[in-house]
């Protein structure tokens, strides 16, 4: 096929994220002609990308646009749904479901997946701290992934810390904070693949062994991120094995997340189990990321899946719900204008006497 890769540029810099060109490179090795279009803030620049040549499929690994860490890939994918192009992962409505948490709760509340109790705290509300919670609350940004704003702070113990961590993010991020009660327990990331019936692959564990006696044992952005800290060099992903209860429980619990909140293709669930042995969803990542050091890389090399054929799948699947999707728009619809003469027999003839 034809596939662009559509990706996000930070503004100057020198080279795209790795991910992006692996993904390129294990699309050419399947066979497939690419391109890559990187984008930042120009959205002429991305219309004029298809504007000549129009792509059989558009891998999206964007995750924002401009200098609004807010909404970007939403609006990204929205503009290629009115484009009327196909294109991998969720669309603007998933997109948003899994970006903002207490919504997204709300749906898992629903479909009966445990979660962490929690309150939100929108900016220039009035702040009450008397919430029927237990302590210690974690405390991040409502909107925001990557870990945007957790920190070895993100967990607080007394009303007056909560408080001013909640002021904190507001003041940073300009938008509303959200407080969960803290699990304390093992941390596990569970990818997911497929529409209809979507596979959960082995759960990855994360350990945090190696971080300093004492230090808060939460993937913070240093951890993830900050290469030259003590917090990234002291966790590692481990694919968990030799525990088939807790497996089964990871995944049957991810499936139900992933459907719950309508992820498309590919995802992430991340996980907590407490004391008590209960697992609970802290986040769901639809269009997840895929370095090749990644979890749910890992995950899917442990379920027999090396990257090629990882990314050919990503592919395959997105195809297929595209061409599902497309045959449902071109069945004829029947339906009585409104007012007609049929309409009104058919309402006379169903009417009750």
């Amino acid at each position: 096929m034809k596939i662009t890769v559509l990706a996000y540029r930070e503004k100057g810099a020198a080279e795209l994220d790795a991910a992006i060109g692996q993904v390129n490179e294990a699309l050419q090795a399947a066979g497939h002609q690419t391109t890559i279009v990187a984008i930042h803030s120009d959205l002429s620049e991305l219309l004029a990308a298809f504007d000549k040549s129009r792509p059989d499929l558009v891998f999206n690994l964007v995750e924002s646009f401009g200098d609004d860490i807010l909404g970007g890939q939403m609006g990204v994918a929205g503009i290629l749904d009115l484009l009327q192009l196909h294109y991998t992962g969720g669309g603007p409505g998933e997109l948003y479901l899994q970006e903002d948490k207490a919504l997204a709760k709300k749906l898992l509340s629903y479909q009966g997946v445990l979660y962490p109790d929690y309150a939100t705290f929108m900016p220039g509300a009035e702040l009450d701290t008397n919430l029927k919670l237990h302590m210690p609350l974690f405390v991040k940004p409502l909107r925001l992934d990557a870990s945007l704003g957790i920190d070895e702070r993100s967990v607080v113990k007394t009303k007056e810390e909560l408080k001013q961590r909640v002021l904190d993010i507001q003041k940073k991020f300009g938008h509303a904070a959200l407080a969960e009660e803290f699990i304390d327990g093992r941390e596990f990331y569970v990818g997911v693949l497929g529409n209809e019936s979507p596979v959960a692959l082995p759960p990855v564990e994360m350990d945090f062994s190696g971080l300093p006696e004492g230090s808060l044992r939460i993937m913070d952005n240093k951890a993830k991120f900050d290469e030259s800290s003590e917090r990234y060099h002291g966790t590692r992903a481990v694919v968990v094995q030799n525990e088939p209860e807790l497996i089964a429980s990871l995944q049957k619990t991810a499936l139900d997340a992933y459907r719950a909140l309508r992820v498309c293709d590919y995802g992430r669930i991340d996980l907590r189990v407490g004391e008590s042995g209960d697992i609970y969803v802290i986040e769901v990542n639809a269009n997840c990321y895929l370095e090749k050091t990644s979890e749910f890389t890992l995950a899917a090399e442990a379920h027999g899946l090396d990257y090629l054929t990882l990314i050919s799948q990503i592919v395959d699947l997105a195809s297929e719900r595209w061409r599902q999707r497309t045959t449902l728009r071109k069945r004829p619809r029947k339906r009585a204008a409104k007012g007609s003469k049929k309409s009104a027999a058919a309402s006379a003839t169903s009417s009750p006497t």
